[in-house]
């Protein structure tokens, strides 16, 4: 059974931690299980989704990767190793013009902790140190539902931590974080906002 965390402030957003279990030979962590109908369980995603690829992302200490969003797809991430700063933005409010900003929400997650992402919410993290990120997707892979915007977008005001402070940080870039070149050149997202409105679904 998952540990449940303080509840997030974005609609279908969950935050949980997967129990540990260890002796002096090492640890398992059952990462997944899906729900029984009715179980009521926290970490349970919509009966009709079912997770099809799962995906082992690593990271140096100081990189960036985001703001990714997608319309088609729920993501499940587990830290299974290292810290990362993970930002959400629910875009879904600016896209019915229920709302002229975006709600934002920041956690630093940890070894075992995990996040449910419904589609619509866009999301990010920061590597505080080394990161293996283990992630569940209920879509395979398909670019054109691959969106993003500028992780350092003014009018979403993300207040990032510094890069290169803390346990075992190092200088990176000047204290910029490591960001791909898709992420780079992200557009803001007011400029994504009025381009899915044009083209919805």
């Amino acid at each position: 059974m998952s540990l449940v965390r303080q509840p997030s402030t974005i609609p279908g957003v969950r935050f949980g931690a997967v129990p540990r279990h260890a002796d002096a030979r090492g640890s398992f962590r059952e990462m997944w299980r899906e729900p029984e109908p009715g179980s009521g369980r926290a970490d349970a995603k919509e009966p009709s989704s079912r997770f099809v690829q799962a995906n082992l992302s690593t990271s140096a200490a100081g990189v960036l990767r985001g703001l990714h969003l997608h319309r088609r797809q729920l993501d499940y991430w587990v830290v299974a190793s290292g810290r990362a700063f993970v930002a959400l933005v629910d875009v879904r409010p600016l896209l019915s013009g229920a709302a002229d900003r975006p709600p934002v929400e920041t956690r630093e997650l940890r070894p075992d902790d995990w996040v449910l992402i419904p589609d619509g919410v866009a999301h990010g993290f920061l590597a505080l140190e080394p990161l293996e990120l283990l992630y569940l997707v209920t879509n395979q892979y398909d670019g054109s539902d691959e969106l993003g915007f500028a992780w350092d977008d003014p009018a979403v005001g993300i207040a990032w931590p510094p890069v290169g402070g803390g346990r075992g940080g190092r200088g990176v870039r000047g204290g910029q974080p490591i960001v791909s070149e898709r992420d780079a050149s992200n557009p803001p997202l007011a400029e994504l906002v009025d381009r899915l409105r044009a083209t919805p679904g």
